[in-house]
């Protein structure tokens, strides 16, 4: 139906005086003797319009005053009479489009987000999860403004693959034929399945993705990866979005100044393009995050190895849940203080011990450790996950043969390092991290429309 956006109401000045037709849903409304008062949102804007109804001119109002119903409203935009340079609706006509009854969920009284993870198609109407992905959107475009900008190809790698490319076997298995007694073995089952071999959701695009940079230079990846991780933390999920960019020629310093201009670009879009959500999470989220913001566009990241790192956080007067040795992996706690008490900002840490690192990093020249670093942000903790790839075809097949992965599983990949094999580095950003990066939001279910996790699908 033809109707205007609340958002053009509210930034064009030309509807002024004028009549419009609007649409969206009642997300407040009280009532007095003489007048009504509807706060009507259609989505496009984190604010609400008002809409002003004379009991004089509409008597039986008592249909457009139930929460959550959707309404078509005509009258005229003019001058807000509270509000500073703001506008309202003198509404002239108003009609029903979907009523809503007394037991609809979404009531005046302030929800957790606890109990709005259990409403996922409804919460989508309040404020909070408006502006997240309002933000959202803004994030994901950034995402692409960078890449294509700066001409990288942007490809779509395999979602079912035959390939493990973190090594970890935490994958969803796809199939064809479900539970069944009529096989003797693994073996005999995957020979009947769908491709004749076993078959999961991918963890990630980079193998193709590696593949597709040895030809075409700069490319990147966006889209969905699968974890089946049963980690039930505020930072996981089983599925979540995916930037992979795979860079030919691309040393680790190299690649971690593309990541930095990636973090950067992203902020800078948010800050532009979501005012008025960014102080709505800076008002209920997390104080002080514009600042945060507007400080880590404008400043250095830091760079730190992980030896360097592991030194700091044995020196620091904390304890920690898990304890920190040389070889450990960093745990979430320890890369929140790094970047929130050592460093003060988001920081590199590099140079990892490579046995607990994968298969694909290049190893250095000490024979310890990889070139690789993650990217950990304050609040957070890793939000980036960067290495260069081995391009050393004998040294890659030691790690594998370490690992007792299977060589001709992987035959595509490795072969890439028999015919022109060069120096390239890549990185993954998780969509959702970054999302809770620049909203304050602390848990990963809250900035994804349905969240998958461990015993939990809606």
């Amino acid at each position: 139906m033809k109707h205007i956006d609340i958002i053009d109401i509210f930034e064009k000045s030309e509807f002024l005086d004028r009549e419009v037709t609007v649409c969206g849903w009642v997300r407040t409304s009280r009532d007095s003797k003489n007048m009504a008062f509807i706060e009507l949102n259609d989505g496009t804007s984190l604010k609400h319009l008002q809409i002003v109804i004379d009991k004089a001119v509409m008597s039986d109002i008592s249909e457009f005053m139930k929460l959550g119903t959707s309404l078509k409203v005509e009258g005229t935009v003019v001058k807000s009479a509270v509000a500073v340079d703001s506008v309202e609706i003198n509404a002239k006509e108003i009609s029903v489009l979907g009523v809503c009854p007394p037991e609809y969920p979404l009531q005046k009284k302030r929800h957790t987000l606890e109990y709005l993870r259990t409403i996922p198609h409804l919460r989508v109407r309040t404020n909070t999860f408006n502006a997240v992905f309002r933000v959202r959107s803004v994030v994901s475009a950034a995402v692409h403004e960078y890449f294509q900008s700066r001409r990288y190809v942007y490809v779509h790698t395999p979602l079912i693959t035959a390939s493990d490319c973190e090594g970890a076997g935490e994958m969803f298995k796809v199939t064809t034929i479900g539970y069944s007694n009529e096989y003797k073995n693994e073996e005999e089952y995957n020979a009947d399945d769908f491709f004749g071999k076993r078959a999961a959701l991918s963890v990630s695009g980079q193998l193709e993705g590696e593949v597709a940079a040895m030809a075409l230079g700069t490319i990147y990846t966006f889209g969905p990866s699968f974890r089946a991780e049963k980690s039930n933390t505020p930072r996981h999920v089983a599925e979540f979005w995916h930037v992979e960019p795979e860079v030919a020629f691309a040393e680790l310093p190299d690649i971690i100044e593309i990541a930095e201009g990636l973090i950067k670009h992203i902020i800078n879009a948010v800050l532009e393009k979501c005012p008025d959500e960014l102080k709505f999470f800076d008002a209920h989220f997390e104080k002080g995050l514009i600042d945060k913001l507007t400080s880590v566009a404008n400043s250095d990241f830091a760079v730190m190895t992980y030896t360097e790192a592991i030194e700091q956080l044995k020196k620091a007067d904390v304890k920690f849940q898990y304890p920190v040795e040389w070889g450990c992996d960093l745990m979430t706690e320890h890369e929140r203080y790094i970047s929130e008490e050592i460093c003060k900002k988001p920081v590199f840490l590099t140079d990892y011990p490579k046995e607990i690192k994968s298969f694909y990093m290049k190893q250095n020249p000490d024979g310890k450790t990889v070139a690789a670093t993650d990217l950990l942000v304050p609040g957070v903790g890793e939000i980036i996950g960067c290495s260069e790839r081995e391009a050393d075809l004998d040294k890659l097949l030691e790690a594998m043969k370490v690992r007792g992965m299977s060589v001709e599983e992987y035959e595509h990949y490795i072969s890439l390092r028999r015919f022109g094999s060069v120096p390239h580095s890549g990185f993954g950003l998780g969509l959702e991290r970054m999302i809770m990066y620049v909203t304050g939001i602390q848990n990963i279910r809250d900035v994804i429309l349905y969240p998958r996790t461990v015993g939990s699908i809606y």
